[in-house]
């Protein structure tokens, strides 16, 4: 009972032991006190009730009921670090035991040598158990046996066996009561699907087991274990990070097992290096690293070594001793067959081509390389990326971009099996190394088309394909609505200056199962999107110039597109752009309040040296036409009209070039329908909507009431033009949150992820609208990306605070370029003209930029 319901297992024990029990049943009876506390609760009480379940199993003098004991308290011992006295309790169990007892207590010590990492001899004593339990028809152990061989196997790399061994014993469970069994098969599966590479699956999965274990009141610990090895996965190492330290804090605060305490610190080294913190990935992997050895776990030691080297490393600690660990350390995973021996190989052969050891690199990098054609597909990646390295250490420019190309396209296929556009974004980052090679590659060919080829095979990959439509799930959807309705009410709260912790603590809980569905949506078309094609696009730019930011080594290249030629130019160091502009953030923030003037100068200024950092000499070369801007990630937040040559030009900004080619081939739909929203709280009402009601003649106007998120988004579906007048908050910590606020609350990117189509042009006419989080390698999420791969080929925004009253006019100036048949683009520029020249105005006009090609 106690894994079929384990408090009422507990009671039980405990109500036999206070009924002066025979030596029999007390042994029982504290067994199972015992394997509660083991598994769920404080170690130390759990030894001592096993301890004397041991003694009175002796006293009853029944050989198979000290044998069951030993086992137990073998197992016991093993996870409190005390491996010796554990191995020796397991090997007596199995010496005072025969038939049947002996086949589960074979078991058991195969679950001591899988925790032991010892996969083989888990294996052999499996193997032997196995038949005798079905012979007895041992359903339940038979499939406990099955979940662990599968488990081993997994470790091992054999995805294939472990799902066979994973199905037999579901289907075994499937008769039985056995509800926590129940629950760690499904977790267990959720690590299948992870080690075949399927993120959304594992993520299901791992949250449905979370679920049964709650019912259960049993926390597991090596499910947050896994869940952060998906989450790493995921690209959300922080997220990893933060969920290890809070299940090692909890783990401490209850006496639990050690053994899961350095998988714990393991796993949170690994998410601190991938985090960019190698300081704090080196002090828990070293501390990871004497545990285990402590624990004589010589498997889990060698992982842990490899992480502390990877971690020194990333702080610049690169050495010859270095290489000689690393070496050592992928001799030992291969030794022990561990998939993440190749990982190994390659950091060896890194540290060696950065102390200029050719001859080292190249034999380390060669071993890595055998990954390249097997095995999941982050696995497949870190074949690639020694192939590309031993190709550049050849001086094989070719041989160099043969390999990004076959890696980034095994990482293209795995995107596309992930539905949620922020696992797509984030995924990326594991091809951040192959796509910076192949761009140097490019750089030192000398060819500026093949540069402009390779810095668009990685940007902006996200918005390719539209993300996959979040599905009609009733949970999702009432999460929403509740969300929407929470956080009006907080708001409403805030402004009565009253307290809100419950509220924020209910908006939160909500965040996180919303954010939890969408990540486990799969991807509706697996294979590459379509390839930038640089003729198709030199001949669609016609009098336009595109400018293109690359940046390698930390300095910006500037490719200029336009003419039927792609030239490029050097310009100045990203980290100088991106400080300064901050410094302009920072001015445009103040010249939205009046009595600013002053700071017009100044902000100019900025707006002059951001050019000199941002554009260099490709500035004086820009023509008289259109200019489309594509900067990277890092640099979405520059006020692109500020910049003196852009000033008075027809101006928009793509996050690709792909991107801006799509939307430039986009047709409106048919019909012409305007929709004109307005939300509540705006300092001037916005003041623009009823002139605009006027001037569009009969557009579906959305105020007050009417101006409800589910209504919104059913006259926004399909649209030609949108225009919405709401507050727009931006989410930092969690950018699919980003909201425009309605009547009802807010209007979050997942909402208009569900539209079939977002309008064909979209005005958001408040503040920070425009306002993107960067993540992976090169990607953006926020309000205008979500619009962008919907259907939307024009996007107007603000990438910084602005003042209410003076946007009242600069939108009317605009409306009335579109309604006589401009873009965006160039109706924003006439608009920005029309405006007084007083600071607040011209601070205003900068603060907004159009998107796309519409």
């Amino acid at each position: 009972m106690v894994f079929a319901d384990p408090g009422e297992a507990r009671a039980r024990a405990q109500g036999v032991l206070d009924s002066d029990p025979t030596p029999w049943r007390a042994s029982v009876a504290h067994q199972v006190i015992g394997i509660w506390q083991r598994d769920w609760g404080d170690l130390r009480i759990a030894l001592h009730h096993l301890r004397r379940a041991r003694d009175l199993a002796a006293r009853a003098q029944v050989p198979d009921r000290e044998a069951d004991v030993l086992a137990t308290l073998g197992v016991a011992l093993v996870h409190a670090g005390r491996t010796r006295q554990g191995l020796e309790a397991l090997e007596r169990g199995v010496a005072v035991s025969g038939g049947h007892t002996r086949a589960r207590v074979l078991y058991r010590r195969a679950y001591a040598s899988w925790v032991l990492g010892r996969h083989r001899e888990a294996l052999e004593d499996v193997r032997r158990a196995i038949p005798v339990l079905r012979q007895a028809n041992d359903v339940i152990w038979t499939a406990r046996a099955l979940t662990l061989r599968a488990t081993v196997h997994l470790a091992l790399g054999a995805v294939d066996r472990a799902e066979a061994d994973f199905t037999a014993a579901h289907a075994q469970w499937d008769t039985t009561g056995q509800e926590h069994d129940k629950a760690d098969v499904v977790e267990s599966r959720g690590l299948a699907a992870f080690r075949s590479g399927d993120i959304p699956v594992a993520l299901r999965l791992l949250d449905e087991a979370e679920e049964r274990y709650a019912k259960l009141g049993t926390p597991s610990f090596m499910l947050y274990i896994r869940r952060c090895e998906v989450l790493m996965a995921a690209g959300l190492a922080p997220e990893a990070l933060a969920e290890a330290d809070t299940a090692t804090g909890a783990l401490d605060g209850i006496g639990g097992q050690s053994t899961r305490k350095a998988e714990l610190l393991l796993v949170a080294a690994r998410a601190a290096r991938l985090a960019g913190d190698p300081h704090t990935a080196i002090a828990r992997a070293a501390l990871a690293v004497r545990l285990f050895a402590g624990q004589r776990r010589t498997w889990w030691e060698t992982h842990a070594r490899l992480v502390l080297i990877e971690a020194r490393v990333a702080a610049g600690r690169g050495s010859g001793r270095l290489v000689a660990d690393a070496a050592a350390v992928a001799e030992r995973l291969a030794s022990f067959g561990a998939p993440a021996a190749p990982e190994a190989s390659l950091l060896a052969g890194r540290i060696a081509l950065s102390l200029g050891w050719t001859a080292d690199a190249e034999r380390h990098l060669a071993v890595a390389a055998r990954s390249r054609h097997s095995g999941p597909p982050l696995a497949r990646m870190t074949g690639w990326a020694a192939q590309a390295l031993r190709a550049r250490a050849a001086g094989s420019g070719r041989g160099v971009l043969e390999a990004c190309r076959r890696g980034l396209d095994v990482l293209d296929d795995h995107r596309m099996t992930l539905g949620a556009s922020e696992l797509r974004a984030r995924a990326t980052e594991q091809g951040a190394e192959l796509a910076a090679l192949a761009q140097r590659a490019s750089l030192d060919s000398g060819s500026p088309r093949r540069l402009l080829m390779w810095s668009e095979r990685w940007r902006a990959t996200v918005l390719s394909t539209p993300p996959t439509r979040p599905p009609a799930d009733p949970a999702l959807l009432g999460n929403l609505t509740a969300f929407r309705e929470i956080a009006a009410r907080a708001e409403e709260a805030r402004s009565d200056g009253r307290p809100i912790p419950t509220l924020e603590r209910e908006q939160r809980r909500l965040e996180r199962e919303i954010r939890s569905r969408t990540l486990h949506m799969r991807g509706d078309a697996p294979g590459a999107e379509d390839r930038f094609d640089i003729g198709r696009l030199l001949e669609r730019l016609g009098e336009v110039r595109l400018v293109e930011l690359a940046v390698l080594d930390g300095r910006v290249q500037v490719l200029l597109c336009g003419q039927g030629r792609v030239r490029r130019f050097e310009a100045g160091l990203l980290a100088d752009a991106e400080t300064e502009a901050e410094h302009v953030q920072a001015g445009l923030r103040r010249l939205a309040h009046p009595g600013a003037e002053a700071r017009l100068p100044v902000v100019e200024a900025m707006g002059r040296r951001l050019e000199e950092l941002l554009l260099g000499p490709a500035a004086a070369r820009l023509g008289s036409g259109p200019v489309v801007v594509v900067p990277p990630g890092r640099l979405h937040r520059v006020p692109w009209a500020l910049l003196p040559s852009l000033r008075e030009r027809v101006l928009s900004v793509s996050p690709s070039a792909s991107s801006w080619l799509r939307a430039h081939e986009t047709e409106p739909p048919p019909g012409g329908r305007h929709v004109l929203v307005r939300g509540p709280g705006l300092a001037t009402g916005g003041a623009e909507v009823p002139e605009l009601a006027d001037r569009y003649g009969r557009p579906t106007l959305l105020e007050h009431d009417d101006a409800r998120v589910p209504r919104v988004l059913e006259e926004l579906d399909g649209a030609t033009l949108a225009h919405i007048a709401a507050h727009g908050t931006f989410r930092a910590d969690s950018p699919l949150f980003s909201a425009l606020r309605m009547a009802d609350g807010p209007l979050i990117v997942h909402d208009f992820e569900r539209l079939d189509r977002s309008p064909y042009r979209i005005i958001l006419s408040s503040c920070d609208t425009a306002r993107l989080a960067s993540v992976g390698a090169d990607e953006l999420l926020g309000l205008v990306t979500a619009l962008l791969p919907l259907g939307t080929a024009g996007v107007l925004a603000s990438s910084a605070p602005v003042n209410d009253h003076a946007v009242v006019p600069l939108m009317l100036a605009l409306h009335k370029g579109l309604s006589a048949g401009l873009s965006l683009a160039e109706a924003l520029r006439d608009a920005r003209a029309s405006l007084p020249g007083d600071a607040l105005h011209q601070a205003t006009g900068w603060a907004f930029t159009a998107f796309g090609a519409a």
